[in-house]
């Protein structure tokens, strides 16, 4: 990790202990300790891209540990996600303002206490429930798998994105979390990779992360990229409250106070809350910005020259009855969407609704 890493891992705990410190409520422990991983997915791993936070093939990050929101309000604000309005369009102005971060936990603040979708551009779904979340990100690697099966076709792979969990001691005590993890293994799901933050347990044959450094985490990463046949699990050992304070009860739900909170944020300057030194927000664009922008662009091709490669309807300079190219149209849309049906009783050879293409039933 070089010296501008380590700062922006600061920045993202300085951001989080102030946000805390300033709404005289919230949770610093968790985003203290689970900086460095946090950090390190998003700059490195996760398939985002800030100027279109709503790109179809991006990674899905689900914060289950919703009570922790000061941590994923720290990462949309430092990485430039963009405001979408309700009818998708992407807007120039960011998704979270350092006011944002300031009126944390505030009516009608852009970060409020849990995650809330589509509130804030950047979340991608509402958390609070201990061991929903667990359960929705399974769904969503459900959506991405029935997506891929959907749309890909030969040489054109159009939707294999995965997500990741940020998942802590009390959700995974829920059981539903115990069932959804039963059913992504049964459907030998790749994704999510759940990371299991818990500063008390070890579960061996699992990936250690230490908390100090990203180089356990990228390698972590890496492995669950590499997974094709289960859902991998990624277990972080992160201290509560990591270099503040010595009550980790207390550091999980209680502001540190002036002093704990100048403490959380080394080579910060003590009397400059809510600070963002130079260098990093660049540090993240030439990360995760420059990373994003060039996977979607990439994408963008590839969706663009699988739409090319679609049936063509030329126009007849003799002219057809409308029913002959409605029943081609009907064909190629059939065979592209498994779930269609149609027909007209007993009416098929007159009105062309009979499918014809290869595999078709009826």
């Amino acid at each position: 990790m070089t010296d501008l890493d380590t700062l922006s891992v600061n920045t993202i705990r300085g951001l989080c202990t102030d946000a805390v410190q300033k709404a005289n409520a919230g949770h610093p422990g968790t985003p203290m300790g689970m900086a460095p991983v946090a950090h390190t997915l998003w700059q490195r791993f996760l398939r985002l891209d800030p100027a279109d936070p709503v790109w179809p093939h991006r990674d899905r990050f689900v914060l289950c540990e919703g009570h922790a929101s000061a941590l994923l309000w720290s990462l949309p604000h430092l990485t430039g996600v963009r405001t979408v309005d309700p009818r998708g369009e992407v807007l120039g102005r960011p998704a979270v303002t350092l006011d944002d971060l300031k009126s944390f936990r505030q009516i009608g603040s852009r970060c409020p206490g849990h995650p809330e979708y589509p509130w804030t551009s950047g979340v991608e779904t509402t958390t609070g429930p201990l061991g929903q979340e667990v359960a929705t990100s399974v769904g969503m690697a459900v959506a991405g798998r029935w997506l891929g099966a959907g749309f890909s076709r030969g040489d054109f792979t159009l939707f294999d994105f995965g997500g990741y969990a940020l998942a802590g001691d009390g959700c995974t005590m829920e059981g539903v979390s115990a069932e959804a993890a039963s059913l992504a293994g049964r459907l030998q799901l790749s994704n999510p990779c759940w990371i299991y933050d818990s500063d008390r347990v070890t579960i061996d044959g699992h990936t250690d992360i230490a908390f100090t450094e990203d180089v356990g985490a990228s390698r972590a990463f890496h492995t669950c990229r590499a997974e094709s046949e289960r859902p991998p699990l990624v277990l972080v050992h992160s201290p509560i409250g990591y270099s503040t304070v010595e009550d980790p009860p207390k550091a999980h739900g209680t502001p540190f106070g002036p002093e704990g909170s100048h403490q959380a944020r080394p080579r910060i300057p003590p009397d400059a809350d809510f600070h963002v030194p130079d260098g990093v927000p660049d540090r993240f664009a030439r990360g995760i910005g420059a990373r994003g922008a060039g996977l979607r662009t990439a994408w963008e091709r590839t969706f663009d020259a699988c739409r090319s490669a679609l049936p063509a309807f030329p126009a007849d300079p003799k002219g057809l009855a409308s029913r002959d190219p409605s029943g081609q149209v009907l064909d190629a849309v059939a065979e592209a969407v498994p779930w269609f049906l149609g027909g007209p009783a007993d009416l098929t050879p007159s009105t062309k609704t009979r499918l014809t293409f290869a595999g078709a039933r009826g």
